[in-house]
This record gives C-alpha cells, sequence and structure tokens, in this order.
C-alpha cells in the first residue's frame, strides 16, 4: 500500500470521526446513560453482532466484566452472545441463524436488562430478531449502525447512527462506543 493510499485511509477515518463526534454524542450519551441504569439496577448488558460486530460486542463485555481502566473495582454483568459455539452450532441448525441471538436473548434476558445490537448495516437478521425478543421480554433495546440504519432501528430504544457507509469507518466508531460506554460506567458505578 502506498503511503498516499494510507494518508488517505486515516484521513477518512478521521473525518468520519469528526462527523461522529458532530453528531453523534446525544445519543451515546442515551447509551451510556441506559447501560449505567441497567447496571445498576442488577441487570445485565447483553451484546450481539456478527463478524467484526461479534468481536466489539466480545470487547465490550470483556470490558465490563474484567476492567477497562479501573482495576479497583468488582465486575459488571455483561455477556457478547453467540460465544458458545456449541449453543450457536445447535441453534443455527435447528432454528436456523436468524434465531441464534434471539433464542439466548430469551435463555438469559430478563426484564430491565440490556441488549446492544451491533450491525453495520442496521439489517443483520439476526440482530433484528434479537431485538425484538428482547423488546417483547421487556428488556430495553440498544443499536449501534452506520447511515443506512435498516430494520434494526425500528426495534431499538436508542441508536447510535454512525455518520457512513464505509464498513470499516463504522467499526471504527463503533469501538469508539464501546470504550466511551465502558468509561461511563466505570465513572458512575
Amino acid at each position: 500500500m502506498s503511503a498516499e493510499k494510507i494518508r488517505s485511509t486515516v484521513a477518512d477515518s478521521i473525518a468520519t470521526k469528526q462527523r461522529f463526534l458532530t453528531e453523534c454524542v446525544p445519543a451515546l450519551q442515551q447509551l451510556c446513560e441506559a447501560a449505567i441504569a441497567t447496571l445498576q439496577a442488577g441487570g445485565k448488558v447483553l451484546w450481539c453482532g456478527n463478524g467484526g460486530s461479534s468481536c466489539d460486542a466480545a470487547h465490550a463485555a470483556g470490558e465490563l466484566v474484567g476492567w477497562f481502566e479501573k482495576k479497583d473495582r468488582p465486575g459488571y454483568a455483561s455477556i457478547a452472545l453467540g460465544h458458545q459455539v456449541p449453543s450457536l452450532t445447535a441453534i443455527g441448525n435447528d432454528a436456523g441463524y436468524e434465531q441464534v441471538f434471539a433464542r439466548e436473548v430469551e435463555a438469559i434476558g430478563r426484564s430491565g436488562d440490556l441488549l446492544v445490537g451491533i450491525t453495520t448495516s442496521g439489517g443483520s437478521k439476526n440482530v433484528v430478531a434479537a431485538l425484538q425478543k428482547a423488546k417483547a421480554m421487556g428488556l430495553r433495546t440498544a443499536l449501534l449502525c452506520g447511515e443506512k440504519r435498516g430494520a434494526a432501528l425500528a426495534h431499538a430504544d436508542v441508536a447510535v447512527l454512525v455518520p457512513s457507509g464505509n464498513t470499516a469507518r463504522i467499526q471504527e466508531c463503533h469501538l469508539v462506543c464501546v470504550h466511551v460506554v465502558c468509561a461511563a460506567v466505570e465513572d458512575a458505578m
């Protein structure tokens, strides 16, 4: 890759984050408040996503259960759905991949919990199904997605819509969201 291509990629990332900063702070603040309220009330924060978004979900849950910046605190109840391979493969095989997260929400979600769906397109069918199941069960719901929004938006109480259609730029902003939520939770708890 040429130096110019590297500069162009980094400049695009910075420009996306500038738009994100201008447009998304109120929604990200709402997500922080929802996560804090959930944990303070004894609930869990559930996360789900596919591919890179699954990694973001695992990263978020790991930071909350372990620690983000403050090492002298208790662990917070948080789970990344889809990371139990036997459950994932059994549900996918028997009910279809669209149900892998919804079935886990049904099994471990409780009223008062928060489900955060992560999908760059906003249209991942399994994330949409999980958000629908969570709403039906009385969980709060949140969405991290890009500007396309998609079907998931209709099932989210809070939505952080990254102002980009580029998957890489959206995922970079989603990682910022994960870190901001974790910092906010540690500060509040």
